[in-house]
């Protein structure tokens, strides 16, 4: 692409869609494979009676992953502890990575009252990540370097610039075509890294984006999945292949890439959330034997909407008065299923099978044991 200088401004990044065959066979192919993984997710998902559990954990993990990405890393206990608390009390990295959270179910809430996906979409998305009042980016002198310091890429500049390639971004995602959704995804992914509209928070902007579109194309109904682990294990060759586009315009082997993580990610996360399913409800069965004048589901429940939970969390569920809740999960610890540790002068009180499965990349967990019921 003889117009392309990676130190020079790339105000001539060419508008949708790409004039390459985008759709070939090996593509086609990978795109059936994929929509059938995400409607198996979609399938296993609508069986959790409360989606909070899985809206409240599984986008947890993309954020981690997805700002590990731009390396801002933090870890899996300190997310799900400050994950229902002051945030303010947490770690810098912690903060930024529970913003990814907040800004990806603002925009699933935004997607859900009716409005569409648009430029506007994504400055809120990246405003909330970056908890600053951005906009489309005005400054010139953005680059982009690999890991020994050269410029491999050097965005659009000029507000006016930015904000036509963003409508020709918008104006491509809403348009009425054959193209598959998937690659389509895809694409405008591609393109919207191209285009770096913003200051910072780009990347993990069109990740969230990414996801936000599956469910406005109605492939998934609630933000779940984990595409970012996808990413992260891959990173080198995310970066490579957007760049190849570029300088290339090798968009088969980039869309293959972003289908198969479609594909893989949407597999792990169905057989998370069946694993999910079935501790839940071993969690009843014991619960309600093994301690049940405790027992009430909406309490189970909500040990799984909040792995950490704290005594004012019952009670703000109207489970009970605080000395009624501490009760409650003081008999839950002594029955084995909860841990309790300090945090300050908090009490925290962990479900700990449901932690270490939502940490762990296995789907295993050790049931708890047959109580015996008087009859």
């Amino acid at each position: 692409m003889s117009s392309f200088d990676p130190n020079r401004p790339y105000n001539d990044l060419p508008t949708l869609p790409p004039r390459v065959d985008l759709e070939t066979k090996s593509i086609l192919k990978a795109c059936v494979s994929a929509r059938a993984k995400l409607a198996a997710l979609k399938e296993a998902a609508a069986l959790i009676p409360n989606q909070d559990v899985l809206v409240n954990s599984i986008p947890l993990r993309e954020a981690k992953d997805s700002s590990a990405i731009e390396n801002i890393v933090t870890t899996n206990d300190r997310l799900f502890r400050f994950a229902n608390a002051d945030a303010n009390q947490a770690d810098s990295a912690t903060k930024e990575t529970l913003r990814y959270r907040t800004a990806l179910l603002r925009g699933y809430e935004s997607l859900k009252s009716g409005r569409p996906l648009t430029t506007n979409t994504a400055v809120d998305v990246c405003r909330a990540i970056k908890d600053v009042d951005l906009d489309i980016r005005r400054t010139s002198g953005t680059n982009l370097k690999n890991q020994s310091g050269r410029v491999v890429y050097t965005p659009p500049e000029g507000e006016d610039v930015l904000r036509e390639k963003m409508t020709d971004w918008e104006r491509f995602v809403h348009s009425e075509s054959d193209l598959d959704p998937l690659v389509k995804m895809a694409v405008a992914h591609y393109q919207f890294e191209a285009i770096h509209p913003f200051p910072d928070g780009n990347g993990r902007t069109g990740r969230v984006l990414n996801i936000l579109f599956l469910i406005e194309k109605e492939l998934l109904d609630l933000p779940i999945l984990y595409l970012s682990r996808f990413i992260n294990d891959r990173r080198s060759e995310y970066y490579r292949l957007l760049l190849e586009v570029t300088t290339e315009e090798a968009w088969e082997p980039w869309i293959l890439y972003m289908l198969n993580a479609v594909e893989e990610m949407a597999a792990w996360t169905r057989s998370k959330i069946w694993a999910i399913k079935h501790l839940m409800a071993d969690t009843v069965r014991y619960v309600h034997a093994a301690v049940p004048k405790v027992y009430k589901r909406e309490l189970v429940e909500l040990l799984f909407v909040q792995p950490y939970v704290r005594i004012g969390d019952l009670v703000g569920a109207g489970l009970g008065t605080r000395k009624t809740a501490a009760g409650h999960l003081n008999q839950l610890i002594a029955a084995g299923v909860l841990r309790e540790e300090k945090e300050g002068r908090d009490k925290l009180f962990i479900n700990v099978r449901f932690f270490d499965l939502l940490m762990n990349d296995s789907n295993d967990f050790a049931p708890f044991p047959a109580v015996a019921v008087d009859t």
